[in-house]
């Protein structure tokens, strides 16, 4: 009985350096917070070595040797992606952490930056414009300029209200021969219905007649009156009012990046700030330069389209008074001269429409 204690007590020695090395281990090894959180960060590479060389067991000898099964277990649970994943990295010396590379094409990233000046340049130009209406902001005036637009804008309304006149009594004269038109058919049915009244109906008939043909060559003159008219208001005007409209943008363009450029340089003088303030100076110099020219193409065209007015409305004014003053005075032949003078074609409604080789 004595001889078999010794074997139990070495047995109860082993146990408890097991327990002892289980617990060293454990206590040496990551904590299962830190490797939820390498998991999650793509670094399993620290996990690994650590366990490798934690996981560890007494041999027969008392030597430390790596336990297969407990080795096999962590390898499975924390083993490193290989080398040849898939997963894009940041570079060739990744640390392990999970980068993806952005492949913009040229078109988008050109679309971007377009936007983003296009962004920047509307917020200046919307700020200039506000403190140009509190009267905070300063502004480049042309009074000359000024002026001239304001007449032009002033004619254009004019001219809108003649046009609109004009129209009104074509449309009224357009009725009144219709009228007359319908009036002579009635005149000539009845003067062969009515034998003791048929000279009467007949007269009648033959001056709405006349009266229709001369309306309808009045009618020619008038038409041709409110097609150049509209022309030159709704067309050449309105075509020199859109240069003005944008050399008034460029001008606003321009105050903008010239107050930013003024105040950058009342700034400090730094490395960065100098930088910005070349930066300034270049887009102001651009936008000079656009300015400029928008401004020497409105005097152009204000010249010219005030030279095309005189001309077109000199021939259109002496067309409409030798129309009317012909019609109401019962001048045929000098209503039908006038036509021929301004080249104005007569468009009956029954009269045949030309062939296409007349056309």
């Amino acid at each position: 009985m004595a001889e078999s204690h010794p074997p139990q007590r070495s047995s109860e020695k082993e146990d408890d350096s097991f327990e002892r090395d289980l617990e060293e281990m454990l206590d040496d090894g990551p904590s299962l917070n830190n490797a939820i959180s390498n998991v999650q960060g793509g670094t399993p590479n620290t996990m690994s070595s650590s366990y490798s060389g934690s996981a560890l067991s007494y041999g027969a000898s008392g030597t430390k040797e790596p336990s297969l099964a407990t080795q096999g277990r962590l390898t499975r649970s924390y083993s490193i992606p290989p080398a040849t994943s898939n997963i894009p990295l940041s570079g060739p010396q990744s640390n392990g952490d999970f980068v993806p590379k952005l492949n913009i094409p040229a078109s988008a990233q050109s679309k971007l930056e377009s936007l983003k000046d296009w962004s920047i340049n509307t917020f200046k130009c919307t700020r200039q414009f506000l403190s140009e209406r509190f009267g905070k902001g300063s502004r480049t005036v042309d009074l000359d300029m000024e002026t001239k637009i304001e007449a032009l804008r002033d004619t254009q309304r004019k001219y809108a209200s003649i046009l609109r006149l004009s129209r009104i009594l074509t449309q009224h004269y357009f009725h009144v021969v219709q009228t007359q038109r319908a009036l002579g058919e009635g005149f000539a049915e009845l003067a062969q219905k009515s034998p003791e009244l048929q000279e009467e109906f007949r007269y009648n008939s033959e001056t709405q007649q006349a009266l229709v043909k001369n309306g309808e060559v009045l009618l020619s003159a008038l038409n041709f009156f409110t097609s150049s008219v509209n022309t030159l208001c709704n067309k050449t005007m309105e075509d020199t009012l859109l240069t003005i409209r944008n050399y008034e943008s460029s001008r606003l363009e321009y105050d903008a990046y010239r107050n930013e450029l003024e105040t950058l340089q009342l700034g400090p003088r730094e490395n960065a700030s100098t930088a910005k303030v070349e930066e300034s100076r270049r887009k102001y110099e651009d936008h000079k330069i656009k300015f400029e020219r928008l401004r020497s193409d409105v005097n152009i065209k204000l010249k010219f389209l005030e030279e095309n007015k005189v001309k077109v409305m000199h021939k259109q004014l002496l067309l409409f008074h030798n129309a009317i003053s012909a019609y109401f005075s019962g001048n045929a032949a000098a209503l039908e001269a006038t036509l021929k003078q301004f080249n104005i074609s007569l468009k009956r409604p029954n009269a045949e429409k030309p062939s296409w080789i007349e056309q």
